[in-house]
C-alpha cells in the first residue's frame, strides 16, 4: 500500500483518516522542517495544512512523492510549478467552487472580527476579568447605516455582503474579476475609490503576483479617518508596514488581521505585526483561524480525504496492471 504522512495530525477528522486507511498505510507525525526533510523520502503522498513551506528542498528529499494534499484554497505554502515539473499531484481546495460555497467558517470570523473591532469586545471582556465594570470605557459604533467596502468578492467575499445587508450596511465591492455585482452589491471601480468610502473595509481575494503587497499605503492613506480594516485572505496581500503605519497615525478606528506574510511560528515575533498588536490596543490579531472551525474542517478534510484517495487508489491499479 502506498504510504501518506500526515504532518498536522492534531484535530484532523477520524472520517477522512477512514477514507485513507482503506487505500493507503497512514502515518502522522509532528515533525519540524528538519525532521520532514530526514524523514519524507519514505512516503508516497503528504497531508499538510499551513504549518510546512512544502518547496523544492522537501521535493529534492522525496524521490516517490506522487502527491501533496492540504484542505486550503491558498498555494503559497506550496511550490506549485516545482511540484508540476516533478509530476506531484496537488491536492487542494483551489477551483472547487460548488463545494466550497458550503463552508462558512472564514465569513462567519470575518465578521466575528469586525464587532470586535466596532464594539471592542475583546478590551471589555479584558476589562471585567480584572475586575473592572466601565461601560463608557468601551462604547462602540453602530454597523447599520455604515458603508462596507469589500477587496474581492468570491465566494467569502460574497457571504461578508450578505451579512453586511443583515446588518443594514451599504455593501461596495472592487473585484476587477466579477463581469456583474450581485444584488445589493455596488461596484467601486478602484481600491482607493472603494476605500474612500468605506467604513469597515475587509479584504478577501488569493495571494499570487498580482496580488501580493496589492493594499498598500495609497489604499490605507484613503481610507475614511475612524474606518476598520480586516484582513482574513493572505497576509501577503497587505503591505504590513503601511498598516501599522497607519494605525500608528490613529488614521484607523482599528484593525483586525488573521493572516500575516510569514507564518512561521519562529517568524511571528519578528512581524511588525506582532509587535504592533503589543502598541496598539485597537489591533486585534488571530492565528489564521478563518477555517478553524470543527464543522468546516471536518468537511474540507473529508473532501480532501477523497480526493487524494482517488489518486492514491488509481495509482496502485496502475502499478498492480503493468
Amino acid at each position: 500500500m502506498p504510504r501518506v504522512l500526515n504532518l498536522e495530525p492534531e484535530g484532523y477528522s477520524a472520517d477522512a483518516r477512514a477514507i485513507l486507511a482503506a487505500v493507503a498505510d497512514v502515518e502522522e507525525r509532528a515533525l519540524d522542517r528538519k525532521g520532514l526533510l530526514l524523514a519524507v523520502g519514505d512516503y508516497d503522498a503528504l497531508i499538510v495544512r499551513l504549518r510546512h513551506q512544502i518547496d523544492d528542498d522537501v521535493f529534492a528529499a522525496a524521490p516517490k512523492l506522487r502527491a501533496v494534499a492540504t484542505a486550503t484554497t491558498g498555494l503559497d505554502h506550496v511550490d506549485i510549478e516545482e511540484a508540476a515539473r516533478r509530476g506531484i499531484a496537488i491536492v487542494s481546495l483551489k477551483g472547487e467552487t460548488e463545494f466550497l460555497r458550503s463552508i462558512p467558517a472564514t465569513a462567519e470570523l470575518t465578521w466575528g472580527l469586525i464587532l470586535s473591532l466596532t464594539r471592542h469586545i475583546p478590551a471589555a471582556v479584558t476589562a471585567t476579568r480584572r475586575g473592572e465594570w466601565d461601560r463608557d470605557a468601551h462604547i462602540g459604533v453602530d454597523l447599520a447605516g455604515r458603508t462596507l467596502g469589500l477587496i474581492g468578492l468570491g465566494r467569502i467575499g460574497e457571504r461578508v455582503a450578505r451579512f453586511g445587508a443583515a446588518f443594514g450596511m451599504t455593501v461596495i465591492a472592487c473585484d476587477p474579476a466579477r463581469a456583474s455585482m450581485p444584488a445589493g452589491v455596488t461596484r467601486a471601480e478602484s481600491l482607493v475609490t472603494l476605500a474612500a468610502a468605506s467604513d469597515v473595509l475587509s479584504v478577501h481575494i488569493p495571494l499570487d503576483r498580482s496580488t501580493e503587497r496589492l493594499v498598500g499605503r495609497q489604499v490605507f492613506e484613503a481610507m475614511r479617518p475612524g474606518s476598520y480594516f480586516i484582513n482574513t485572505s493572505r497576509g501577503g496581500v497587505v503591505d504590513e508596514e503601511a498598516l501599522v503605519a497607519a494605525l500608528s497615525a490613529s488614521r484607523l478606528a482599528g484593525a483586525s488581521v488573521d493572516v500575516f506574510a510569514d507564518e512561521r511560528s519562529s517568524a511571528f515575533a519578528d512581524s511588525p505585526l506582532s509587535a504592533a498588536s503589543r502598541k496598539f490596543p485597537n489591533l486585534i490579531v488571530t492565528p489564521h483561524i478563518g477555517g478553524a472551525s470543527f464543522d468546516s474542517m471536518r468537511a474540507t478534510e473529508v473532501f480532501i480525504a477523497r480526493k487524494l484517495a482517488s489518486i492514491l487508489s488509481n495509482a496502485t491499479q496502475m502499478q498492480s496492471s503493468s
